[in-house]
């Protein structure tokens, strides 16, 4: 009778085992090779007479052949250069962190070669922080400077607060990401949501032992309303009939970059944006754990068999709610 419980309870041991997802993996044995070239310091740092080896070297990053405007360049962005220099040093801690990512790309992902990391200064362009290339990758350390860096001053407060240095691995997990992972945006509201939570899956994989505050892109104190209102913001989502509708504002008020989400409640000012993403994010989740597929798997899946097999309940978070 003994020896019947003791094998009931490793077959329980076991199941439970299998049913829960890998929240990390061993990558110790991967071997990926991370070449960082530093190419702001040779840049900034040229004058007239060694300004020319600096372009043959980097004949892409020289469109214009005028040296006047690039010895301009040089001497306008100089303030930007020195706190680069400032703020990333050797450049030793986020190359460690690089290095882990690109193994955990490659135990998902094969047949990934690094990319060659170029750094640079792109004098504040945003919507360029990182660009992936397959063979090089370009990383703009002048939108990294920090939050309350008076660079800034002139950005909104939910953009500004992801430039920082904490920050620079997770773009540069979500631009190589976007090479296996190109949805096109789809009608239904849930299904745009599911597409995002998809996204946020990969970093799940990519950067396992990131918090979720950091994967979001938000402040601690974001993260917190987000997880305090999942019932209330999922029950908004049943009662007004979103999750099948096909309004395109819908993505606009719950999934684009924006300081808050568009309940319109008097409550809005103070909710976290994109709250859409983050339900998404749960549903894919909860699919993972409730289903034996690999990542590679998940992103083929379509969204809705997605959302019948979750298996997906919001989370009470005790009595704090603000929504």
């Amino acid at each position: 009778m003994n020896r019947y419980y003791i094998s009931v309870f490793i077959l329980l041991v076991i199941a439970s085992c299998t049913q829960k997802p890998k929240k990390d993996v061993d990558v110790s044995n991967i071997k990926v090779e991370v070449i960082v070239d530093r190419f702001e310091q040779q840049f900034y740092t040229s004058n007239k007479e060694t300004l020319p080896k600096v372009e043959k070297k980097y004949p892409y990053l020289f469109p214009e052949k005028n040296d006047s405007i690039w010895l301009s360049k040089i001497k306008k962005e100089q303030e930007l250069y020195q706190k680069s220099q400032k703020i990333f040093g050797d450049f030793k801690d986020e190359k460690a962190q690089i290095s882990n990512l690109f193994k955990h790309i490659k135990y998902y992902y094969p047949d990934f070669k690094s990319p060659k990391i170029i750094t640079l200064i792109t004098n504040l362009d945003y919507e360029s922080k990182v660009i992936y290339a397959d063979s090089l990758l370009f990383i703009s350390l002048d939108m990294y400077l920090g939050t309350k860096d008076k660079v800034y001053k002139d950005f909104p407060d939910y953009l500004k607060q992801n430039y920082t240095k904490k920050q620079l691995v997770v773009d540069v997990a979500k631009a190589i990401a976007d090479k296996y992972y190109r949805p096109k945006r789809e009608r239904l509201f849930l299904n745009n949501c599911i597409i995002q939570g998809k996204k946020k899956y990969i970093l799940d994989a990519f950067l396992p032992r990131l918090s979720d505050d950091r994967k979001m892109g938000y402040t601690k104190d974001q993260l917190d309303w987000t997880e305090a209102n999942e019932v209330p913001i999922w029950t908004y989502f049943m009662e007004k009939d979103l999750l099948f509708s096909s309004k395109a504002s819908l993505y606009k008020r719950f999934i684009a970059d924006a300081p808050f989400s568009k309940f319109y409640l008097n409550i809005d000012s103070e909710s976290s944006g994109r709250v859409g993403s983050w339900i998404g994010w749960r549903i894919v989740r909860s699919y993972m754990e409730n289903n034996n597929v690999t990542l590679q798997q998940l992103l083929e899946t379509k969204a809705e068999e997605i959302f019948k097999k979750s298996k997906y309940k919001p989370k009470k978070n005790g009595n704090k709610s603000y929504l």
